[in-house]
C-alpha cells in the first residue's frame, strides 16, 4: 500500500515529521467522494494561522495533521471529476467548498454551508474546519475538486514560477482581499498592519491595486527590512512616538485612507506596552488613523475560543474595541476567511504575466519536508520569510531546470 508522511501537531510548541494515511476518496466521515481528487504535494506552505495553532492559542487537539496551503498535481480522480485529469497542476483555495450551496453560489466559499458540520466553512488541516486532513504532507485528498481547483495553463511555465503560484493557495488572495475589502485603489494611501507574510502580501497586493503609498508596521527589524525592499514605506512600533505621528511624518497628515490588519488576534502594544500582548490594540489603533469614511480590511485572524488568551473576555473573543470611534467616522469594516476562488484566477494570471512578484515581496523560502519542525521554529521567531515544504524536491527541482 502507498506510504504517506506528514507534519502533525503534537501539542503546544510541538510538531513531528510521522507517517500518517494514504489519502482516500472519502470525506472526515467516511462517505464516498466522486467528486474529489488526490494529490501529489508540489508545494505546501507554513502559514501564520497554523502557528497560531502550534503556539497552542487554539483548542486543535494533538494528531491534527497541519497545512491548508496547498499545490500539487493530480494522480487520482473520482468519476464525478469532469474537467481536470491526471497530471494536472493546480492550486487549491484553503476554503473547502462544494459550490453548490446559498453562499458558495454568491461567491462566499469561506462560509460554505455543507462541508463543516459545526459552523460554515471549512479549510484543511485547521482547527473546528471540519475535520479535513491537511497538506503539509507528501499526498492530500481535494473534494468538489471541479468546483475548488485551478489548474495552471502550462506545467512548464508553472513549475518555473512556483514559488510564486504555490503563495494562490492563501496568502496571496487573502492579503489582496485585504486590501481589496479596505478600498484601496490607484492613489490610496494605506497602512497595513504587520509585515508577516499575509502583511507583506497585502503590501504588494496594494502597490498591485495602484496605492500611492504604502506603510507597513511592525517590531521586527528584518520584517520591514523587507517590506522596504519591495518599496514600502515602514514603521517601527517599538518606537513610543504615535501611529499617527510616524504616518504624518511619511504623509504629513497622521491618517490614511485605507487600513489592514494583517495581524490578528496575538498583537501586542505599541511603544512603550510592546511587550504586551493587547490584542485589541491593532483595531482600535486602525480607527484612529483611518480617515472619516474610510474602511479597514481585516484579513487577520481572529478566533471564538483563545487557551492563551490575555483575560477572561480574550479567552472567548470579547475584545474592547472602541466601536464608537469606528461608528462616529463611518469607517467600513471586512472581517473573515477570504473567498480565495474570487481572486486566484486573476492573481495567477498576474503571475504569470510578470505583473507582480509576490515569492520575492515575501522572501518564500524553501525548506523538506523534514524540516518542517525547523521552519515552525524560526518562523515564530520571527523570521522574515515565508517557509515552503518541497516534499518530493519538485520545487528544488524546477530551480534547477
Amino acid at each position: 500500500m502507498a506510504s504517506n508522511r506528514g507534519v502533525v501537531y503534537m501539542g503546544p510548541g510541538k510538531v513531528e515529521v510521522q507517517s500518517i494515511d494514504y489519502p482516500k476518496l472519502q470525506s472526515p466521515s467516511g462517505k464516498k467522494l466522486e467528486h474529489a481528487v488526490i494529490l501529489k504535494i508540489v508545494s505546501t506552505n507554513i502559514c501564520g494561522s497554523d502557528q497560531h495553532m502550534v503556539r497552542g492559542r487554539t483548542t486543535a487537539p494533538s494528531g491534527l495533521v497541519l497545512g491548508h496551503e496547498i499545490t500539487g498535481e493530480i494522480i487520482e480522480k473520482g468519476s464525478d471529476v469532469e474537467f481536470l485529469e491526471q497530471g494536472d497542476i493546480v492550486t487549491v483555495p484553503f476554503n473547502i467548498a462544494c459550490g453548490r450551496c446559498r453562499n458558495c453560489r454568491e461567491g462566499r466559499t469561506g462560509i460554505c454551508l455543507t462541508v463543516n458540520p459545526a459552523r460554515p466553512g471549512a479549510a484543511y488541516g485547521y482547527v473546528d474546519m471540519g475535520g479535513w486532513v491537511g497538506g503539509q504532507a507528501e499526498y492530500v485528498m481535494v473534494p468538489y475538486a471541479d468546483f475548488n481547483l485551478v489548474k495552471f495553463p502550462n506545467k512548464e511555465k508553472a513549475l518555473a514560477k512556483i514559488k510564486d503560484l504555490t503563495m494562490l493557495s492563501d496568502i496571496f488572495p487573502t492579503g489582496y482581499h485585504g486590501a481589496v475589502t479596505a478600498g484601496v485603489t490607484t492613489g490610496s494611501v494605506v497602512y497595513v498592519a504587520g509585515a508577516g507574510p499575509v502583511g507583506l502580501a497585502s503590501a504588494a497586493s496594494c502597490h498591485l491595486l495602484g496605492a500611492a503609498v504604502v506603510i507597513v508596521g511592525d517590531m521586527i527589524e528584518e520584517r520591514l527590512a523587507q517590506a522596504k525592499s519591495f518599496g514600502c514605506e515602514t514603521i517601527d512600533l517599538r518606537k513610543d512616538a504615535s501611529l499617527g505621528d510616524q504616518i504624518a511624518q511619511i504623509v504629513g497628515v497622521p491618517e490614511v485612507d485605507a487600513a489592514v490588519d494583517c495581524v490578528g488576534f496575538e498583537a501586542r502594544g505599541h511603544g512603550k506596552d510592546a511587550v504586551v500582548e493587547r490584542p485589541a490594540t491593532v483595531l482600535n489603533s486602525l480607527m484612529t488613523i483611518t480617515r472619516a469614511g474610510g474602511a479597514l480590511g481585516i484579513p487577520g485572524l481572529y478566533v471564538t475560543d483563545d487557551p492563551g488568551g490575555v483575560d477572561t473576555a480574550a479567552k472567548t473573543g470579547n475584545l474592547s474595541i472602541r466601536i464608537g470611534l469606528g461608528w462616529a467616522k463611518s469607517h467600513s469594516f471586512a472581517t473573515g476567511q477570504c473567498p480565495v476562488l474570487r481572486y486566484n484566477r486573476q492573481l495567477m494570471m498576474a503571475i504569470l504575466h510578470d505583473k507582480v512578484h509576490i515569492a520575492k515581496a515575501v522572501n518564500a523560502t524553501v525548506i523538506a519536508l523534514d524540516s518542517a519542525p525547523q521552519g515552525y521554529q524560526d518562523f515564530d521567531k520571527g523570521a522574515a520569510k515565508k517557509f515552503v515544504i518541497d516534499p518530493h524536491g519538485t520545487v528544488a527541482k524546477s530551480a534547477q531546470a
